[in-house]
């Protein structure tokens, strides 16, 4: 795409209002991968992304749980075993980053490490093995990084980020955007686990004494809580499992407060060995579930917060996000992302910035709502509306559902996700389809409707365009106060036919307008 036309697109389609993370490229971008390496009190992890982006994807994920902070408290040395698993892993994943030829590894390590006497001494050998320098990050450090890594994927974020690991809990509030102040407590669950030896009422006392009265948890009342931190994940997976939730999406997967604390008290009443045989969780992770919940449900309830967000990106995903320029972080990462979408799977990037374009045609008075919230996800409905061409026609709309609902997307609730996969699910299956009963019920019925509306213009914009770039800035599409109007000029005349005056008709039933197509040869 040449300047000119990249500024055109950008000007017709209206995209100028968001900044989306290299726009200018149409092709899919070149892999080059980056691994974020985090050696946490209970487990080590190594994460590759495709690239040093605003909205990267994870091309490679593995932990294993190697309880090095397991007896530092007591002991204040690192235990013999932890270390010896975490260094065979280390130089597992020193050998799986060359083989993805990983541009750069970045390695942190957190609360046992920077706790334990022998910590300095563990992070040379560490090195060594893993090929790579490794950061001890200070308790702030961590706490910043975790905070940045919420706001990367809910730059809307105000309340507080909560990051449980095993030996600490970092606590930050965050407002505009912004991340204001933080502080660490040493509130983890595997150290909390030990130091309660399983008893309920003892690790209670233990987290009341460190939460209640913190200035942190005051700034809660009202607020959400952003839950970060693999136990927590699993409280949320729990918690869909439970309630026949059909998403298995955690990001932004949202407990109001009273369902949270229920969940809380169900939890704390469960043996490691009833939660193991869930098979929900792992066995290795089942003893600290207890003392996780515990951590939660006290913060929730001491602090008044009117509910919880989990967030699957902390500390690792704000590590990276801090590198990046400024004028790419402030990138939406919802259309960043599904840009990337349209250059890898659509079979013209172009065509989906003119339907942007093309689409605020019904986003007028009269016709489909555009506030900033819904021109975003209109948007983004754009870039995803031909991510399943490839597919069976058969399976198209199903295959693109589940593709956008479980997809990894960022800076989008659970709403406006399951909105999307509507909306690519109509676009395929017909406007009148019946939806997927579980998702559908995800959206109140203005949602639905609108999808459906989309997706009948959708329908509409691909039957005169065949997905092709330069056709739809040329034909017209206008809504009267009675009318929705088609003019059809010059060599688009041949378009008109029984296909669009049909697909015409159906989107002008929705927006409640009689159609009419204007077919002029002149």
């Amino acid at each position: 795409m040449t300047v000119k036309v990249r500024e055109e697109a950008l000007k017709l389609g209206g995209l100028a209002d968001f900044a989306i993370d290299r726009l200018d490229e149409t092709k899919a971008a070149k892999l080059e991968p980056v691994a974020v390496v985090d050696i946490g009190s209970n487990s080590v992890r190594m994460v590759a992304y495709d690239g040093m982006r605003r909205a990267p994807a994870p091309i490679f994920n593995e932990k294993i749980t190697a309880g090095l902070g397991r007896g530092v408290a007591a002991t204040g040395r690192l235990p013999e075993e932890g270390v010896a698993r975490t260094l065979r892993q280390l130089r597992r994943f020193a050998h799986l980053a060359r083989t993805m030829r990983v541009k750069g590894v970045h390695a942190i390590a957190t609360a046992a490490v920077r706790d334990a006497a022998d910590g300095p001494d563990f992070v040379r050998r560490a090195e060594a093995a893993l090929g790579a320098p490794i950061r001890i990050l200070s308790g702030e450090e961590e706490a910043r990084y975790t905070a940045l890594g919420v706001l990367s994927g809910i730059p809307e974020a105000d309340g507080v980020v909560g990051d449980l690991g095993g030996g600490s809990l970092e606590l930050v509030r965050v407002k505009e955007g912004k991340v204001k102040s933080g502080d660490t407590l040493p509130l983890g669950a595997l150290r909390l686990a030990e130091e309660g030896g399983g008893d309920v009422v003892r690790m209670r006392a233990i987290v009341d004494a460190l939460l209640a009265g913190h200035r942190l948890v005051k700034k809660l009342e009202g607020r959400v809580l952003y839950a970060v931190g693999g136990a927590w994940r699993n409280l949320a997976r729990l918690h869909m499992h439970w309630s026949g939730y059909p998403l298995s999406v955690v990001q932004q997967y949202a407990i109001p407060r009273h369902e949270l604390l229920r969940l809380v008290e169900r939890l704390v009443g469960m043996t490691p060995e009833e939660l193991g045989g869930l098979g929900i969780i792992s066995e290795r992770r089942a003893p600290l579930i207890a003392a996780a919940a515990l951590v939660l449900g006290r913060l929730v309830e001491l602090s008044g917060a009117r509910a919880v967000v989990f967030s699957a990106l902390g500390v690792r995903e704000g590590l990276l996000f801090e590198q990046l320029p400024a004028e790419v972080r402030k990138a939406d990462p919802l259309l960043s992302a599904t840009w990337d979408f349209a250059r890898r799977y659509s079979r013209s990037p172009v065509h989906e910035l003119e339907l942007c374009a093309w689409s605020d045609n019904i986003a007028v008075e009269g016709g489909l709502e555009c506030t900033r919230r819904w021109k975003r996800l209109r948007y983004a409905a754009c870039m995803l509306a031909d991510i399943g061409w490839r597919a069976h026609p058969d399976f198209r709309g199903g295959r693109s559902l589940n593709l956008v609902a479980q997809g990894n997307f960022h800076g989008l609730d659970h709403y406006s996700r399951a909105f999307l996969a509507l909306t690519v699910f109509f676009r395929y299956q017909g406007a009148s389809a019946k939806p997927p009963v579980d998702i559908a019920a995800l959206v109140d019925d203005k949602g639905l409707k609108r999808a459906r509306t989309l997706a009948a213009l959708f329908r509409l914009a691909y039957a005169l365009s065949a997905a092709m770039p330069g056709t739809l800035p040329r034909i017209p599409l206008v809504v009267k106060p009675k009318k929705l109007v088609l003019t059809l000029t010059g060599e688009h005349a041949a378009l008109a036919g029984e296909i669009v005056e049909k697909r015409l008709e159906h989107l002008a039933r929705l927006l409640g307008r009689e159609p009419s197509v204007k077919a002029e040869n002149g």
